[in-house]
């Protein structure tokens, strides 16, 4: 098979449809994303990586060429507190505007489930998301780690050799939105609002967080910024702001990855980390990667690097 990177995507493309696809029936049969105790979530997650890794296989590339290199930790640094970041401003505008309330209830629940006797719930709490934002990171980037493998690992230095960087964080996060919409759409994989509202708000979020993990991913030259982004806002979001967040008739319109409030501010971080893209460096690296594949790919690398650039 000719590796080049148009057929590398197809490829990639067609195979985490198919892998996907036996998970999404599962997950539709049943109606519950969570099936099976929540054995299906990292089943599901791990999709991406599968097909990026028979891709690999059959186009006679090396595992390495997914980008395993550790990056600079500036970039680590800014992939964990991103997502801190614009949920803090998104949840600070729903409970300073009264959207939402303090969920008093679950910081009890929280103490309760410490059980530590004579501890003030507002420690129990502390601990919590000392808990939440080192182990829980930890479980997390388990999960997230299959989904960056082929996104940001396979699928966008792919279209990158194809495009500009404004088209690829696009592309991939549509594609990325897309890969959602079947267990949102037919199972219960929302907030319980309008399914089409939770659709449109949840593509947002993907698209603009694609702008952020692009970039991260080409800057960097490395996955693991990209799956450390993902595991923080899976763990910041859903895991303390949600669980913190108490409704109080509209609130799920504005909070969760379905509302309003983080479409709106995860958008306009995007839009910083697109007026920077001209700091990710010339293409060509991402050919560099491909001199220890098959000769014909080095051939197509060569060629094709030297008149692509990002813009």
């Amino acid at each position: 098979m000719r590796d080049t990177p148009k057929k590398a995507t197809y490829l990639y493309l067609k195979l985490t449809l198919a892998f996907s696809a036996v998970v999404w029936t599962l997950i539709i049969w049943s109606g519950h994303v969570d099936m099976g105790f929540g054995l299906i979530i990292p089943a599901i997650m791990w999709c991406p990586a599968l097909a990026a890794g028979v891709t690999c296989r059959l186009l006679g590339r090396e595992f390495r060429s997914l980008a395993w290199r550790w990056p600079n930790n500036r970039y680590i640094a800014a992939a964990y507190f991103v997502p801190l970041g614009y949920a803090s401003v998104a949840y600070g505008a729903v409970w300073a505007w009264r959207l939402g309330g303090w969920n008093s209830e679950f910081v009890s629940l929280v103490a309760q489930g410490f059980g530590l006797h004579g501890m003030p719930a507002w420690g129990s709490l502390i601990l919590y998301i000392i808990s939440m934002a080192t182990g829980g990171m930890i479980l997390n980037l388990s999960a997230t780690l299959g989904e960056e493998i082929g996104w940001r690992g396979f699928l966008v230095p792919e279209l990158a050799k194809q495009m500009s960087f404004t088209k690829v964080s696009l592309l991939s996060g549509i594609v990325w939105a897309a890969w959602h919409t079947p267990v949102l759409l037919f199972a219960d994989y929302n907030a319980g609002t309008n399914r089409w509202y939770a659709l449109g708000c949840s593509t947002m979020v993907l698209v603009s967080a694609s702008f952020i993990l692009a970039w991260l991913r080409l800057k960097s030259e490395s996955v693991w910024p990209a799956a450390l982004l993902h595991a923080s806002h899976n763990l910041f979001v859903p895991g303390v702001f949600d669980n913190l967040t108490r409704n109080t008739g509209s609130t799920f319109w504005y909070t969760t990855e379905f509302g309003a409030g983080l479409a709106i501010v995860s958008a306009v971080f995007a839009v910083y980390f697109w007026t920077r893209r001209s700091e990710i460096p010339h293409i060509s690296y991402l050919w560099d990667d491909a001199q220890t594949q098959s000769p014909r790919y080095a051939e197509c690398a060569t060629s094709m690097g030297n008149r692509r650039r990002v813009h």
